[in-house]
């Protein structure tokens, strides 16, 4: 470091520390309130200390920035200030060594550029087919009537949905004999624990150490094929296969696979448990599923075929999926470290804290969205447009470098499959309005959590 940097942290760390929210325990600190309910923890913090304070979980300091000043200079902070690679060392053993945050911010930067080709609008209308066949082929499966488990339908079907997409046809064809249940277990190996102790040898991480070995055994096996085949598909994975870095190295299949599992996840995760979400709001509030149906029947009424330009034009289920997002973010909180002091109004964040910005509960901040208890999707419809208000007032997909990048593809994904399961059936929630998962890190809906279906004899869309 040098003098000049040693002096202006000097000067940044005259300020005060941010003042702790009340009731922490000696040694425990939050963590017994946390872990019952973190949002409510948090939301108590805000209205307590305002938009800066500390919290404590155990030996560990934490820094929550909130409201629209705060997000702003939370998401605009450089990485030298405030650092993601750090906090998020829990991804490695999911993802992979060399890929993501295991390597530098430069190959991390060449690694995310492989992925812009396969979030381009030319390839999102090509997923447009895919995620109208696959959902077309989850109903067909339903029959008539029935019940389904809304968590577990939707997991599968994006799982279908993405890893065709992204992944190609072979893939998809693996996905009922084992990829399915590797990926799951994979899934599972993102947890609360896991965050602070990824190595941690429990039963989930040795089941989703397990499992990312199966699903590289799938990936190499089907490169091995192509290469012997000479066969070259239009997919994600042929892609990489044939990418180099600036300096002209090829990806090993191992980065290939990190790569793979790290675009999967951005296109897979969220978006099953938001689209989880967007039924049961949507269904909660029983006029508005016929809103959306006259919305569909608008749209599709001269060609009855999804298509990119259609769910373009679908500005209702957008906003309906946008006002889900806000209320139900599937990650409920986001972390940097902080490497160097970093000062904000009359405070200073200390080195070493762990700074952490949470979408669950700006979401819900009067002061940025009006009446933000109540569901109205019209709120992001202009001039109001929530969203537009400022660039950090939603932040269901994080914000500014590191912004989820499959944030569209997970939109369009969600839109395209309540699009179809709109037009060919009815459906009613067969179990009271689920309270949020807390336990799990990407924050889905306590189970049971299951909905009744009829199939309409009336539809707009071709099958």
């Amino acid at each position: 470091m040098t003098p000049g940097s040693q002096s202006a942290d000097a000067a940044l760390e005259t300020g005060q520390s941010p003042p702790e929210v009340s009731g922490g325990w000696p040694l425990l600190g939050h963590l017994r309130e946390f872990q019952r309910d973190p949002v409510a923890m948090l939301s108590r913090g805000c209205r307590e200390q305002g938009e800066l304070f500390e919290f404590r979980l155990g030996p560990r300091k934490f820094v929550l920035f909130s409201g629209l000043d705060a997000h702003n200079a939370y998401f605009k902070a450089p990485e030298e200030t405030l650092d993601a690679k750090s906090v998020y060392q829990f991804t490695v053993p999911i993802f992979g060594r060399g890929v993501a945050y295991d390597v530098s911010s430069e190959i991390m930067t060449e690694q995310l550029g492989f992925l812009f080709p396969a979030l381009r609008e030319s390839a999102m209308k090509r997923y447009v087919d895919i995620m109208h066949e696959e959902t077309g082929r989850f109903a067909d499966s339903l029959g008539e009537q029935g019940e389904i488990d809304l968590p577990v339908a939707m997991n599968e079907l994006t799982i279908h949905i993405a890893s065709r997409c992204f992944l190609g046809e072979e893939i998809r064809n693996e996905v009922d004999s084992g990829f399915a249940e590797a990926y799951h277990d994979l899934q599972n190996g993102i947890n609360t624990l896991g965050f602070f102790f990824p190595r941690l040898p429990t039963p989930a991480h040795r089941s989703r150490d397990r499992a990312r070995r199966r699903i590289t055994e799938i990936f190499i096996r089907i490169m091995n094929e192509r290469r012997q085949s000479g066969a070259e598909s239009t997919d994600f994975m042929q892609t990489l296969m044939q990418a180099s870095y600036k300096d002209g190295r090829s990806l090993s299949d191992d980065e290939i696979t990190g790569i793979l599992l790290t675009v999967l996840f951005a296109g897979q995760h969220t978006s099953a448990v938001l689209a989880t979400w967007t039924a049961l709001e949507m269904h909660r509030h029983a006029p508005f599923p016929d809103r959306l149906r006259e919305e569909i029947e608008a749209v599709y009424r001269d060609e009855a075929k999804l298509s990119y330009a259609g769910l373009k034009q679908q500005q209702t289920m957008e906003n309906t999926v946008r006002e889900c997002e806000r209320l139900h973010p599937p990650l409920i909180i986001l972390f940097r470290k902080a490497l160097r002091p970093l000062r904000y109004g009359d405070y200073t964040v200390p080195a070493g804290s762990l700074a952490a910005i949470s979408p669950a509960v700006s979401h819900r901040l009067p002061e940025v969205f009006a009446d933000p208890e109540s569901f109205n999707p019209d709120r992001f419809t202009p001039p109001s447009s929530g969203e537009k208000q400022h660039p950090y007032a939603l932040i269901g997909f994080g914000g500014g470098k590191h912004r989820c990048m499959g944030k569209n593809f997970a939109i369009m994904q969600i839109k395209a499959i309540w699009t179809v399961l709109l037009d060919r059936f009815d459906f009613q929630p067969a179990t009271p309005f689920p309270a949020p998962n807390y336990g799990s890190w990407v924050t889905g809906p306590r189970l049971p959590c299951r909905i009744r279906y009829q199939r309409r004899s009336r539809t707009s869309l071709n099958h």
